[in-house]
């Protein structure tokens, strides 16, 4: 989603080393989306095999995916169920915006003018259900658990973690703590820097851990108070919010009108703005439908199932499938030494 109250989150620099052996929750379809996006060819256009299947989202994931595995972090993805109704207006609203980014692409396209191409082509990026399978057999084939969600990605993320069956949660954005998420880890990559969308350009990044308990005591805000927060700036579930209600204008609110919400909502004039009730959307956060139905083994790499999905069927260098078992293995050697050692 990605609603606008990062910024009000406590955090703390961490590094890699810090979540050494510790289960990691991944909402899938928000990574998978991160390397369509950012992963592509100059002009914008995404990666491709030599029958013209997209890669992007598998050449990401292979990399992302291993490397961290090298690194003794223990992930596990989730991938997104039925969308609650109250998303079907956001689901329309990002169509329309593929839509014209395509024509934009492709009017760029007829003029050969790459740099307008680099530019709307991340805008363009759709995730399609083979995409998602393949991601999956990619996973399955790295030994990694993976979990299907009734409803929101995010929500089971969360839910995992209040369970005590992972650490935190990984994503960008801070949406997993309106689900009651205890911990966030942001900027997970071992590269230190990050692509921004629709450029060339890179930034710098370090990872972050976020805390919902701190930043509640620091706000002096409860959970729910969160979600009315959120809800005023906007959700995926309206998107909008109150015109000129940002972060801090919505901290104020609260501050001064507590949790008297009636009294909150119509300082705000929310029925102007919206038919639908307030109520509605503070329990679709907090009535999330999840799932106890999983289980969390990871098992070791089927290297040949490995090379079925990415070499045979999508045209990957088999030499950088050894690379990476081979950082796999080195990986798993030092840690039998080191318990050897201990031992």
């Amino acid at each position: 989603m990605g609603v606008a109250i990062t910024g009000l989150m406590s955090r703390k620099e961490i590094a890699i080393e810090d979540l050494k052996g510790k289960v990691l929750a991944i909402d899938a379809f928000n990574m998978l989306y991160q390397f369509l996006t950012t992963i592509r060819m100059r002009d914008g256009t995404p990666l491709k095999d030599s029958k013209g299947n997209v890669t992007s989202h598998l050449i990401g994931l292979f990399s992302r995916t291993t490397s961290l595995m090298a690194e003794g972090l223990k992930l596990v993805f989730v991938f997104d169920g039925e969308p609650p109704e109250l998303k079907q207006e956001e689901r329309q609203r990002r169509a329309a915006v593929k839509a014209e980014a395509l024509q934009k692409f492709k009017a760029a396209e007829a003029k050969v003018d790459v740099e307008e191409m680099q530019k709307y082509a991340g805008r363009t990026a759709k995730l399609t259900g083979d995409m998602v399978e393949e991601a999956k057999d990619l996973l399955k084939a790295l030994g990694v658990p993976i979990i299907q969600a009734p409803s929101e990605g995010e929500a089971q993320c969360a839910h995992l973690c209040k369970q005590g069956d992972a650490y935190a949660v990984v994503s960008q954005d801070a949406d997993s703590f309106l689900f009651g998420a205890p911990r966030v880890v942001k900027n997970l990559n071992l590269s230190g820097r990050r692509k921004r969308a629709s450029t060339l350009a890179y930034e710098k990044i370090s990872p972050e851990l976020l805390g919902l308990d701190d930043s509640l005591k620091a706000l002096e805000f409860t959970q729910e108070q969160l979600i009315i927060l959120a809800i005023l700036v906007g959700t995926d579930y309206n998107r909008q919010g109150i015109k000129g209600i940002g972060p801090k204008k919505a901290l104020k609110l609260l501050r001064e009108h507590g949790t008297n919400y009636e009294e909150l909502f119509a300082a705000v004039e929310w029925e102007q703005h919206y038919d639908l009730d307030w109520k509605t959307l503070l329990t679709t956060f907090q009535d999330m439908p999840v799932t106890d139905d999983y289980e969390l083994t990871w098992n070791t790499v089927d290297e040949q199932a490995l090379r079925k999905v990415l070499v045979d069927d999508h045209d990957f260098s088999g030499e950088r499938i050894t690379t990476a078992m081979n950082k796999l293995q080195e990986s798993d050697a030092a840690k039998q030494k080191g318990l050897g050692d201990f031992l």
